[in-house]
């Protein structure tokens, strides 16, 4: 697990690819959305095309709010509230 991005509205937590577990064979992205407390976890498939778009945006040297706007399109996926006990 790394922390690769962290800023005032969201965060991003890379899990390592693992070999035998198919849904994990590309790895996988946590997003996490700090203002709607809300996240998703990218694996498989979904994880490929992150890290690709990742890399694109990345070679343009982007904004931090750049960046946000990026994860920003992910927000309608994210169901799955955050709950801190």
């Amino acid at each position: 697990m790394n922390l690769i991005y962290n800023s005032e509205h969201y965060s991003v937590v890379e899990f390592r690819a693992e070999s035998g577990q198919e849904a994990m064979r590309f790895g996988g992205f946590e997003i996490l959305d700090k203002p709607s407390r809300r996240e998703i976890f990218l694996a498989g498939e979904l994880a490929e095309n992150f890290r690709q778009h990742v890399k694109e945006l990345s070679a343009r040297q982007p904004t931090e709010e750049e960046i946000d706007e990026f994860l920003g399109s992910y927000r309608p996926l994210m169901a799955q509230p955050v709950v801190l006990q």
